[in-house]
């Protein structure tokens, strides 16, 4: 789905949200004001974040130790004050998969107040992201799996 597709049934607020994380990096962490309201509730499978300044705190750790990272929205389904995105999540961390990109699929759950995303949770395969990616650990994650599926 391309982007100008993605903005003609969107509310405003989920567009701006959608072109921050976009291009969002650890130069720009700064753009998290204009898309998170003050008292935001964020909700990812490691972590439960209160309050804007939390989050930028978390952001600045993560994108700190991320040699790359890259969203790619594919879907939203919108409503006035909530959406539910689904994304692709490309990353290079230099102590994962050998220092070579990731790719992670997952979706978030929105709402908005005031004109800003007020509660956003993460659904995502922690395993693919993390886990699976760390040496000794990801062979037997992927060894487990690949036993359950037969």
């Amino acid at each position: 789905m391309n982007n100008e597709s993605l903005h003609d049934k969107s509310p405003d607020w989920l567009n701006e949200f959608n072109s921050v994380y976009q291009k969002l990096n650890i130069n720009n962490l700064d753009l998290l004001d204009s898309i998170y309201h003050q008292e935001v509730t964020f909700i990812d499978p490691i972590h439960e974040i209160n309050g804007l300044a939390d989050l930028q705190q978390y952001f600045q750790g993560l994108y700190q130790n991320l040699n790359s990272c890259q969203f790619i929205i594919s879907n939203v389904i919108a409503q006035p004050d909530q959406a539910a995105i689904y994304w692709e999540m490309i990353y290079q961390h230099p102590k994962l998969n050998k220092g070579n990109e990731v790719s992670v699929f997952g979706s978030s759950h929105l709402r908005s107040k005031d004109g800003k995303v007020i509660y956003h949770r993460d659904f995502l395969d922690l395993g693919s992201m993390l886990y699976e990616q760390l040496p000794v650990l990801g062979k037997v994650i992927r060894l487990v799996k690949s036993k359950a599926a037969k």
